[in-house]
């Protein structure tokens, strides 16, 4: 984890992504995408966690929903992590490796928001 200038950084790129549920199967690792957006909901639960973020974007059509998986919870916490760190409606910058289907799922390698 990384704190500046007031950006709380969790940095889960140092994880190994090939062993738990054949993660490179699912996501390309070889890519990234940048999503910037609102969370709409988290899901706390074993295996992943679960960031669901909007896009933000001018035209209401025009929002992308984001479901993102991220670490265990175990590890999320032994990292800094609090259940309630990351609420709905705060904002979000969010790099992770797409999926290879094209669909907008991907799996955080880093989540960056402004701390409580």
């Amino acid at each position: 984890m990384q704190c500046t200038r007031g950006i709380f950084a969790i940095a889960l790129a140092a994880l190994p992504l090939s062993a738990h549920h054949a993660l490179a199967l699912r996501y390309d690792l070889n890519q990234s995408v940048t999503v910037h957006g609102t969370v709409r909901k988290v899901e706390w639960a074993n295996p992943h966690v679960r960031l669901f973020v909007d896009t933000e974007a001018s035209n209401p059509s025009d929002v992308m929903h984001w479901e993102l998986e991220m670490a265990s919870p175990n590890l999320l916490i032994l990292n800094g992590l609090k259940i309630d760190s990351l609420r709905p409606g705060d904002h979000v910058t969010v790099s992770a490796y797409p999926a290879r289907d094209g669909s907008y799922e991907g799996y955080a390698h880093k989540v960056t928001y402004a701390p409580k």
